[in-house]
């Protein structure tokens, strides 16, 4: 039987060079991330906001579910910066009104530490000794990333340009997530401006392939084995999807997410720095949309201001307040067990590659 194989997913020990992007704060759960590791792609949790003993014990439930390889992702931006009272006074005056109106009590001052200690973290992982490590919004020192080898674990990092791409090399980085900016959720964007580093997927993963001499895995907007095919004859070793499963049963999003995302248009999304702190991709929503000449927190403390709003949103089915994170090939979303969609991708790549090897001719 034909099947994909690059020496990254070989290395990684998949079935196919697919990897499913870290979700973090509930599209990407555990049950979603054993249910992709189990079908022969690369399941990810997202820890961006999880405390190190819910890593461990989400880590032990994929292990109960599946031998397959996962990987684990975390957020390394720098430290959070003491909050101006003034600045915080005025992103608790701007969302006061849509607690209200979801029957919420006044959001309090945020105040820290209001994400987990990086370090916490990492020894963390050092203890689950996952198959793969990757970071976001940052990159670690050498010697960290060196430990982490020691330990038998595959490091990546994402970048959004080359100059980003170039550090993850020098810093002894296993591969580069060239993440494009078609990208549903967070831009791991972290030594240029946001809105300078938005080069589209299929560019800057050729630009990236070109740039470093590491394995290099294409996100952004890909949703079906055609778009796996493209980025795979621009040179990287596997493709990244989020978007793609976030409709899955398994996925942990609320319904009026996976609902939206299936009734979307292509030009449904937005970047927005509204929910979180960070340029983010997602559907527009009212939220977004009234929300954008209001005051806000730097990262991470925006997330936990908005967090009850988006909690609250979901589970009464109202998308105003949700962010439904979202890429831009959002149009083409299906729902299908994740296993059924990795079988699909699998199909679809398999039938694109060899359609573009029947056009050459002697």
């Amino acid at each position: 039987m034909a099947r994909v194989s690059t020496p990254l997913s070989e290395k990684l020990g998949l079935r196919l060079p697919l990897i499913v992007a870290p979700m973090a704060g509930g599209p990407g759960g555990p049950d979603l991330v054993a249910a992709c590791s189990a079908a022969g792609a690369l399941g990810a949790l997202g820890f961006a906001y999880t405390q190190p003993d819910d890593m461990k014990k989400q880590a032990a439930f994929v292990r109960s579910k599946t031998h397959q390889p996962f990987s684990i992702d975390l957020r390394v931006s720098s430290p959070s910066a003491p909050i101006d009272p003034a600045a915080q006074r005025g992103a608790l005056d701007s969302v006061a009104k849509y607690y209200a109106e979801l029957d919420l009590p006044a959001p309090e001052p945020v105040r820290i530490p209001y994400a987990p200690e990086l370090d916490a973290q990492i020894t963390a992982v050092q203890e689950i000794r996952p198959r793969v490590f990757t970071t976001h919004l940052g990159a670690l020192p050498k010697d960290r990333v060196d430990a982490l080898r020691a330990a038998g674990i595959v490091v990546g990092g994402t970048a959004t340009c080359i100059a980003e791409a170039k550090r993850l090399q020098s810093l002894g980085y296993d591969f580069v997530i060239a993440q494009g900016g078609e990208a549903g959720g967070h831009r791991g964007t972290y030594l240029r401006e946001p809105a300078d580093a938005l080069t589209g997927t299929l560019a800057l993963a050729r630009a990236i392939v070109r740039a470093v001499q590491l394995p290099v895995v294409a996100a952004g907007g890909i949703m079906d084995g055609a778009g796996i095919a493209a980025v795979l004859a621009l040179g990287a070793q596997a493709a990244q999807l989020g978007t793609a499963f976030i409709p899955c049963p398994e996925s942990g999003a609320p319904k009026i997410h996976k609902d939206s995302l299936l009734a979307a248009r292509e030009d449904d999304t937005r970047i927005t720095e509204k929910f979180s702190g960070k340029p983010a991709r997602g559907l527009v929503n009212r939220f977004m949309r009234e929300m954008e000449p209001a005051p806000q927190l730097e990262y991470p403390a925006q997330n936990k201001l908005t967090g009850p709003l988006r909690q609250a949103s979901g589970k009464a089915g109202n998308g105003d307040f949700v962010a439904m994170w979202a890429g831009q090939g959002v149009a083409m979303s299906r729902a299908l067990p994740a296993a059924q969609l990795i079988e699909a991708l699998e199909r679809e790549t398999i039938a694109a590659l060899q359609s573009g090897a029947a056009l050459v001719r002697e």
